[in-house]
């Protein structure tokens, strides 16, 4: 084979150059920043969690996209945190989506479906219907509906939540109802005040002081870990865990619309496939530390467990199942939504719940051997 002439081997050598010089320049762009506002405090275990969901696109897009986490109140207030992303003054926010049924009652179907949707569906069985039911795609028409510039992720299912903390033990709804009881916003907590609860919707980090300066007189906020991290345990012992108010609660991350778009395909790749990972790792990790945080209270703080009243159970289920049959008759979007879950659940809750019975079974025997 001939050898190159000079003039041709000139040509290759500035193209491979020039090709060199586009790599090296694009190697050292600077990596795009989301600041991300949390709506509550750093210490929170959902900011660990966050936090870790940040490293994972960081390392998946070999650092070009760097989420930066950013407290409660960094920027704007909580309450003004998605308005905040929709605008751009932040690139994104890290919320419960139900927090914003005051712009479509839609969003607590989506991050707090009051008593498992009425339907059943419990936080595993609702990270199914997200996947593999339709609810991704109705979650990508939330924001529309809302009318906001933004792109959503579910990141971190948690549930069922703990029905909450009590000064002296509750045995009855009457013995509830005496209580001020600091609850979810939205329809949850709507659905306690139905049955004559006196609820009182609040920030995590208020709780506490609340209780203390005798605001409130009862609370609930998630489990075991995360309640402990907030003290709940220094000025109230008795605790509930069966509740039916958030058996399924999702935290999620709102990225502006236009920050969104201007990803590469393969970073927005990144961050859906860390959002994926995201949703097991955080149920994964919950089971862990609620179980290590339990076992703290219990020994440690002098915290007792209680069985929740069985008068409870069927009141707030007739209550939610009312004021999601009224919000379904008021606004088409919702009614879409709850039938989605409900098709859902016509099909998967038979075997789910029948599989859970056998799972409560074999646990319940496990902790019974352990009692002294």
């Amino acid at each position: 084979m001939r050898s190159l002439k000079p003039l041709a081997r000139g040509a290759l050598t500035l193209a491979v150059s020039a090709a060199l010089l586009i790599g090296s320049a694009a190697a050292q762009a600077a990596p795009v920043k989301i600041r991300v506002q949390s709506v509550i405090p750093a210490k929170a275990d959902e900011v660990t969690m966050l936090k870790d969901f940040a490293q994972d696109v960081s390392d998946l897009t070999d650092g070009e996209v760097v989420i930066e986490v950013l407290p409660a109140g960094a920027v704007v207030g909580v309450a003004e945190t998605l308005d905040a992303v929709d605008k751009g003054l932040i690139e994104g926010g890290f919320a419960w989506t139900h927090y914003w049924s005051g712009k479509h009652p839609a969003a607590m179907l989506f991050g707090s479906p009051v008593a498992g949707a009425g339907v059943g569906i419990d936080n595993i069985a609702f990270v199914s219907w997200f996947m593999y039911g339709g609810g991704k795609e109705l979650y990508d028409e939330l924001w529309q509906e809302m009318g906001v510039n933004v792109k959503g992720f579910m990141l971190q299912p948690v549930g069922p939540e703990a029905l909450g903390w009590f000064k002296e033990p509750i045995n009855s709804m009457d013995d509830f109802r005496k209580y001020r009881f600091r609850a979810p916003p939205g329809i949850p907590g709507q659905t306690y005040n139905d049955i004559g609860v006196a609820a009182v919707a609040m920030g995590g980090g208020d709780i506490l002081p609340a209780l203390e300066k005798g605001v409130i007189d009862a609370a609930e906020w998630c489990c075991p870990k995360p309640d402990s991290v907030f003290g709940f345990q220094k000025v109230l012992k008795h605790y509930y865990l069966q509740g039916l108010h958030q058996v399924v609660v999702n935290a999620d991350l709102y990225i502006n619309g236009d920050v969104y778009a201007k990803l590469t395909p393969h970073q927005q790749k990144a961050i859906e496939v860390a959002a994926n990972a995201s949703l097991m790792k955080s149920l994964s990790y919950r089971i862990y530390e609620n179980g290590k945080a339990l076992k703290d209270l219990t020994e440690n703080w002098g915290v007792i467990l209680h069985d929740t009243p069985p008068d409870y159970f069927k009141e707030y289920m007739d209550a939610a199942r009312a004021t999601l049959q009224a919000n379904a008759d008021d606004n088409p979007f919702f009614a879409k939504v709850w039938d989605s879950q409900k098709a859902f659940a016509e099909i998967a809750v038979p075997f789910w719940a029948g599989a859970q019975m056998s799972n409560a079974s074999l646990g319940m025997a496990y902790a019974k051997s352990l009692e002294k």
